[in-house]
């Protein structure tokens, strides 16, 4: 199946909510060695200013994929994950992620070019707490590899 050229313009809902724990902003921390601690010692986040840890900046990824999946898992969109390589993904802060937040994200894919037998398709995740606070936005290209690509 070829990829839908169809699919630039099209978003996807805010899905389920993501609830923020301290331990899994620690569990992330620890994963991708961010030493500073203000993702491990509440006191130390409330020291600079937030109400609880604050996670890594690429904390957004998990938010973000979840809103992924749903492209991913569209049968109209023509991807087969296993054809599938990660090309760029960049962050725009609003504000920090931290402990006790709710999260979801809307998905809005935002190109699809085809290149060869596959195509290049960009997303956009923006990332808001459940009242719509806007926290991150995060762009993703994945290359979705042709038939004997």
């Amino acid at each position: 199946m070829t990829i839908n050229p169809d699919l630039q313009g099209r978003s996807y809902p805010a899905a389920e909510v993501y609830d923020v724990g301290r331990e899994k902003i620690r569990e992330f921390a620890r994963a991708v060695k961010a030493t500073h601690p203000a993702h491990f010692d509440v006191e130390a986040a409330k020291a600079l200013g937030h109400s609880d840890l604050v996670a890594p900046p690429t904390f957004a990824i998990i938010v973000a994929q979840r809103a992924d999946a749903q492209l991913i898992e569209d049968p109209d969109s023509g991807i087969d994950f296993s054809r599938v390589v990660h090309a760029d993904q960049r962050f725009t802060h609003h504000r920090a992620i931290i402990a006790g937040d709710q999260l979801r994200a809307e998905l809005h894919v935002d190109g699809v070019r085809a290149m060869g037998g596959g195509a290049m398709i960009t997303t956009r995740s923006e990332i808001t707490t459940v009242d719509g606070e806007r926290v991150a936005t995060t762009t993703s290209s994945i290359l979705v590899r042709g038939e004997g690509q």
